[in-house]
């Protein structure tokens, strides 16, 4: 058995992407690998984001509406004392490119800068926006690492757990690539939250590990779902293996 401090469990969960703004949607999409990417939808729908004033939300551009609304979704119904305790960990493979791409073509004509426009292409904005909106006095922090964003971000968790956060709160959220910089692939706009805890006895204690030959032997990796998206399929025990890797990463139930 894994010691508390690498075993979490997840407390709540929330996911949004177009044409899966339910729990129960997400649940058939997850159940189906051939549901996914969601078909005959509005690809250039964002989540409504109703808990953020309209003033601010004007301001936010899709990737950070999607990482808010599974924020909140995640956290729905937390008392405030509990919201300010709770660290949050965001994760996104890009982050706001959109935004950087524009910048750069900014600096590339020697036009002037925005400040307000960079303010938020940085990395660590979408999650400040949100310990903002959601008075957070807990630490908040970004983390980037390709593919697997999410895995880093569960990394950061276990270590937040291991020195004394009785919760932590991981949003992961991407959005398609603007054209100089789409590959072939396209992948929706999504964002997914993940309320943390420690894993205590009886408890599904899912542990995630650098992978091993020994334990990676026999283990299935391929999946049409996006490495977040798979990761959330197992983390819901929608995935039928016990354990599960992608890339250098193993997930496995103990």
């Amino acid at each position: 058995m894994a010691s508390q401090a690498r075993a979490l469990s997840v407390i709540r969960w929330s996911a949004w992407t177009p044409g899966l703004a339910t729990p129960e949607a997400w649940c058939r999409a997850l159940s189906d690998p051939n549901a996914w990417p969601p078909s005959a939808v509005d690809e250039a729908a964002v989540p409504p984001l109703s808990e953020v004033p309209p003033m601010v939300r004007r301001r936010i551009d899709p990737l950070g509406r999607a990482a808010l609304q599974v924020a909140y979704g995640a956290q729905a119904g937390e008392a405030p004392e509990t919201l300010a305790s709770t660290p949050v960990v965001f994760a996104s493979r890009w982050g706001e490119l959109d935004r950087s791409l524009a910048l750069l073509q900014c600096l590339a004509q020697s036009q002037p800068l925005s400040p307000t426009a960079f303010s938020h292409a940085v990395h660590n904005a979408i999650p400040a926006l949100y310990s903002i909106q959601r008075a957070i006095t807990a630490p908040v922090s970004a983390v980037s690492a390709g593919r697997f964003s999410l895995e880093a971000a569960w990394i950061e968790a276990v270590t937040l757990i291991a020195e004394g956060a009785p919760r932590v709160l991981v949003v992961a959220a991407e959005a398609p690539l603007p054209s100089p910089y789409a590959p072939s692939v396209w992948e929706p706009l999504r964002g997914l939250g993940l309320l943390l805890k420690a894993a205590e006895a009886g408890e599904d204690a899912i542990v995630l590990r650098p992978k091993e030959v020994d334990l990676a032997e026999g283990v299935k990796s391929a999946s049409p779902f996006p490495p977040d998206v798979a990761a959330l399929r197992f983390l819901l025990g929608w995935a039928p293996e016990r354990a599960w890797c992608q890339g250098l990463w193993c997930w496995s139930r103990e």
